[in-house]
């Protein structure tokens, strides 16, 4: 029996113990009793769990070609090192990360090719229609804001994106209760029942977007999202035309960890939803195995609006296919320092008139 005594409650994870008087195996310290074989059996279920397998194998993309590296040219930045792409004719203007500006062309070549692109959708009226739509209602916002002149610049930018496509194959344990509840003449009593939940099932994965820029906030961009890949094309120099073009200076390989992330938490979340009927459940394992991984590289239509109030930077952006706006904004102290002083004394003399009808009263 000494193999068994090492055994851990699946209740409460204590250490479980030969019960002499009930010629079981019971826990001390939930008084929960176990059958010899159905411990075994769950033991065994346990070791057997599948452990993750979360591996990818992106294929590199084409290179440009001899055609298309004429007709494109990066410009970087001295401040912050950032390197976007633009047509030929794209004159030299402002870094949309820093706002410094860029006037350093240099021929583009040898450089991953993308293999799809989302095309703008939206224009810059749409984002400077969506800015102030953004700003309405906002009452602690400081009025400099209110104010479109104060955009310092909007620029429509294909920012690259790592799409993760895979079937994720998953298996999920978890300990689930119920709990009974009844009376007698004399006592209460509380039956608690323990049940080991098992599930396994397969969820496909298409098109799991991870931009593929370390100047670009990664919460900023997931903000955006999601893009509609039905509007997706193959990619083509043409698209390029008047906008500019960030290229990726985080691999594929770099993406896979925020890649997995996203997978692992979708399937755990789906496999939760099936597990019902129980008044708790707490999840126990979960292993994901992926088939068929592959990434492939793409830009997606976004655009950028940069403002400054008081020496700080504001960046919001726009999904340039939906139109979704996201975007911090800054607190006027002042009013805010108002309305809270203000809320106080309402509510202080809204307390004064309450006690002094009471006092009134009696």
């Amino acid at each position: 029996m000494s193999a068994l005594q090492q055994f851990k409650c699946p209740c409460c994870g204590g250490a479980i113990e030969w019960n002499a008087t009930s010629q079981s195996l019971k826990c001390p310290f939930c008084d929960t009793e176990f059958e010899i074989e159905t411990l075994q059996g769950y033991q065994e279920d346990l070791s057997q769990d599948n452990v993750d397998d979360m591996t990818w194998n992106p294929e590199p993309g084409d290179e440009w070609s001899q055609e298309e590296a004429q007709g494109i040219q990066s410009f970087v930045c001295e401040s912050c090192g950032g390197e976007i792409l633009g047509d030929k004719n794209m004159a030299a203007s402002s870094c949309p990360y820093c706002g410094n500006p860029v006037v350093v062309p240099s021929q583009f070549k040898g450089d991953l090719r993308p293999d799809f692109v989302i095309p703008f959708k939206k224009t810059k009226e749409d984002a400077k229609a969506a800015y102030r739509e953004h700003l309405e209602g906002k009452k602690f916002l400081p009025k400099v804001f209110k104010d479109e002149n104060h955009i310092d610049e909007i620029k429509g930018i294909y920012v690259p994106f790592w799409l993760f496509d895979a079937k994720a194959e998953a298996h999920s344990r978890y300990k689930g209760t119920t709990t009974r509840v009844w009376t007698d003449s004399k006592y209460q009593y509380t039956e608690t029942s323990y049940y080991s939940i098992s599930r396994g099932g397969y969820l496909d994965f298409d098109h799991v977007a991870i931009d593929g820029s370390s100047r670009m906030a990664d919460d900023l961009m997931e903000s955006i999202e999601a893009f509609d890949f039905s509007d997706a094309v193959d990619f083509n120099t043409a698209y390029l035309a008047g906008y500019l073009a960030d290229r990726y200076d985080v691999t594929a390989e770099e993406s896979i960890d925020r890649a997995n992330n996203r997978i692992r938490t979708t399937t755990e979340d789906e496999f939760m939803k099936t597990v019902t009927g129980y008044d708790t459940v707490i999840p126990e394992s979960s292993s994901v195995r992926l088939r068929d991984a592959r990434a492939d590289y793409a830009l997606y239509p976004v655009w950028l609006l940069n403002t400054t109030w008081q020496g700080e930077r504001f960046t919001f952006a726009m999904n340039g296919q939906t139109g979704k706006f996201v975007g911090d904004l800054p607190v006027d102290n002042g009013a805010y320092t108002r309305s809270i002083i203000l809320t106080a004394l309402g509510t202080a003399a809204a307390v004064f008139a309450g006690l002094s009808a009471l006092w009134f009263m009696g």
